[in-house]
């Protein structure tokens, strides 16, 4: 009984401690997410093996070492007949083979194809790195978007409370009318409506906030999802007004979009080469050091050992494979074409993604600051209307209309600010300063 008391105790202390609220500043969340998301680990390994291939060997300048041995045997029965009649037979004859072979190979020369490839490897390396890059850049931009999307989404909860609670003053208001007699059942009625929608609307909000919620955690891949995470932020802040030309400046220097299109292009350049070198001779060394032992029950000897080495030198050249070099040679140069469109589709895309943006950013950051506006406004105006309704001067109607104004107007406000902010990452992104929030 003791023993199931504590194991309740340890559910009921772990499921309190979930509860707790945990504080998290977007630089924290940051570092978490980088460290632990696991398309980013997938990336990293991704990264490696690139790290890896990117070898003298695995380009072929190495020469390859090759050690073989080997024993077999046979069990014979022959019978024989001469030309003069005489017959005679031998009986499961055992005749063993044991060998040993170690051989080199070397490829002295192939048409700069060794040479090329391992360029080429080189290039590919880089863009392992690049992947890794753009997928940090990814996560930085989703990590951070979704960090300000949870205070924009808790600022609107906040702000439907704040509508619940004028809802209930509201109410109270009514009831102490109608308590009293100067005030009608309808009225009352009316006001309970009121605030069971906005009752509603507010559960429906903080829906929303766990969803989002959930979201951040397992963009950090957090152990446990159901993490309480408070952002330490309250507001979403906007930096000092973006200039277009320094965006579009460091743009085409630090896109990984762009890195990745260029290197594309030397991967082809490099395709092309290695199809060029097909019309090279090549050469090569081979040579080999071999040891045999063979064990005999019939013949003129019981047994045979021979031990040397043998090695050539081989010099070739292909004369006519059907017409199939001539084929790679036309293939790799239209993928050199394509890899040259591919970039300046690339860089095309880039330029409309920074104008679109950037004019959604200056757009946003002016309506933030007419809704801010609006928003004091509102506010003067709820709280001359609730005066003039606990006065009696203002009808139910009047009153929840200008409630929905200030509800709307907060909305209004929270809303340009976040897509003035994801405005912000986006720009930030396109111009490879994404990791500046880091």
């Amino acid at each position: 009984m003791k023993r199931q008391i504590f194991s309740v105790l340890l559910v009921l202390f772990a499921t309190v401690t979930q509860a707790q609220p945990q504080q998290m500043s977007l630089q924290e969340a940051l570092a978490i997410g980088v460290e632990n998301n696991f398309s980013l680990r997938i990336a990293r390994n991704q990264e490696e093996i690139s790290s890896n291939n990117f070898s003298p060997g695995n380009a072929g300048f190495l020469p390859s070492l090759d050690f073989r041995t080997q024993y077999s045997g046979t069990y014979n029965t022959t019978d024989r007949t001469d030309f003069d009649g005489v017959q005679s037979s031998m009986r499961n004859i055992h005749n063993t083979v044991a060998s040993a072979n170690l051989g080199l190979g070397w490829t002295l020369f192939d048409g700069f194809r060794v040479q090329t490839n391992y360029e080429r490897l080189g290039v590919l390396k880089d863009m392992g790195e690049l992947n890794t890059r753009l997928a940090i850049e990814n996560l930085v931009a989703n990590i951070t978007s979704e960090y300000f999307n949870l205070i924009q989404q808790q600022r609107l909860l906040n702000s439907m409370k704040f509508a619940v609670d004028l809802s209930r003053e509201r109410v109270r208001i009514d009831e102490e009318r109608f308590l009293l007699g100067s005030g009608s059942k309808l009225q009352l009625l009316q006001a309970e409506v009121f605030l069971n929608a906005d009752s509603s609307r507010m559960t429906r909000q903080e829906e929303v906030v766990r969803a989002s919620r959930v979201r951040l955690n397992e963009l950090m891949a957090m152990e446990n999802l159901r993490t309480n995470l408070q952002t330490a932020d309250t507001i979403i802040p906007l930096q000092d007004i973006l200039i277009y030309e320094s965006l579009e400046a460091s743009a085409f220097e630090n896109n990984s979009m762009i890195l990745m299109a260029e290197k594309d292009q030397l991967i082809s350049d490099y395709d092309k080469k290695i199809a060029r070198s097909m019309v090279y001779p090549y050469v090569t060394l081979s040579s080999a050091y071999s040891a045999s032992h063979n064990t005999y029950q019939s013949g003129s000897f019981s047994d045979q050992q021979t031990y040397g080495m043998n090695y050539g030198l081989t010099v070739g050249i292909n004369i006519f494979d059907g017409f199939n070099q001539r084929r790679r040679m036309s293939n790799a140069i239209i993928e050199r074409e394509n890899s040259r469109l591919r970039y300046e589709d690339t860089e095309n895309s880039l330029k409309a993604d920074l104008i679109t943006t950037y004019n959604v950013y200056l757009n946003n950051l002016r309506l933030v600051e007419m809704e801010t506006q609006n928003l004091d406004v509102a506010y003067e105006t709820l709280e001359i209307a609730m005066e003039r309704y606990r006065l009696g001067d203002l009808s139910g109607i009047e009153l929840r209309e200008v409630q929905k104004n200030l509800l709307e107007a907060e909305e209004r406000l929270v809303s340009v600010q976040y897509q003035a902010k994801i405005a912000e990452i986006s720009l930030k992104r396109l111009s490879g300063r994404i990791l500046d929030y880091l």
